[in-house]
């Protein structure tokens, strides 16, 4: 995972920007047990990976995977409530991406409140 700058968001939480289905196997080198893609597909034109491709790499590398994609500027409480959902079921340490991973970060912060 040299190549890619992971923010650490909590103590087993990081997030990144846009992955590609080749970085799966390495976020599972690094010991990531899930990933949580929170970019919509086609977000930005025809060269972004789709969901389902990187889906089946990390599959493919022994990571369970979920999408939720949410729009960069605004979340809603039902996304946000998702979020808080997925965070309670996916193994850890998790790797949360979107196209810079601050939309990643900001969900996470929002999911983690409701529980506060």
């Amino acid at each position: 995972m040299s190549q890619v700058s992971l923010q650490p968001i909590a103590e087993d939480v990081y997030a990144a920007p846009q992955l590609t289905p080749e970085a799966m196997a390495a976020a599972a080198e690094a010991g990531f047990k899930a990933v949580l893609n929170n970019r919509p597909d086609f977000e930005g034109g025809a060269d972004q990976p789709t969901s389902a491709t990187i889906e089946a790499a990390a599959l493919a590398a022994g990571l369970q995977y979920a999408h939720l994609p949410v729009q960069g500027g605004y979340q809603s409480p039902e996304e946000i409530a998702q979020c808080a959902a997925l965070l309670k079921s996916l193994p850890r340490p998790l790797l949360m991406f979107c196209r810079s991973g601050a939309r990643s970060a900001r969900l996470y912060t929002q999911a983690v409140a409701l529980d506060d």
